[in-house]
């Protein structure tokens, strides 16, 4: 008897522990020719309902913007820096200032220049997500793009 006991305890505990992993955030990817040597890459965030991210341009003492590095690369040269559309701006009392963010879903721009064949873009993205109970750690999210 105290076996079965000890095993719904282990799967019990099991379970609790895998439903507290939270990842609001799903990222996809996709890129679009604009020409013959340029392109865009589309990197997008789908957001879980209440929670945000944040824009890439938050002020000293906020929460961690989100941010892209791209990996240097013979086959693409970044043009300019990555865009966001218009981001909601608004006092959050955690940080006892305005911030700007995004919430349901933000689609981030990086114009490339192709220099060779169908290159593939590289690189990490870092974020971090928060609802109005709570933020969750920065997270940092490799990705791989083809360019086709």
């Amino acid at each position: 008897m105290k076996k079965y006991i000890l095993v719904l305890l282990t799967v019990l505990i099991a379970g609790v522990t895998q439903a507290q992993v939270l990842e609001p955030v799903k990222w996809s990817y996709a890129s679009k020719r604009i020409s013959s040597t340029e392109a865009v890459v589309l990197i997008k965030a789908t957001l879980d309902k209440g929670w945000h991210i944040y824009s890439q341009n938050v002020a000293d003492g906020g929460p961690v913007a989100t941010s892209f590095s791209f990996a240097p690369s013979k086959a693409y040269s970044l043009v300019g820096k990555t865009i966001e559309p218009k981001p909601v701006a608004k006092y959050e009392k955690a940080f006892k200032m305005n911030v700007s963010y995004f919430d349901n879903s933000v689609v981030f721009q990086q114009r490339i220049k192709i220099k060779a064949g169908q290159p593939v873009v590289k690189g990490t993205l870092e974020f971090m997500a928060c609802n109005d109970e709570k933020c969750l750690p920065p997270d940092e999210v490799s990705f791989s793009i083809p360019v086709k």
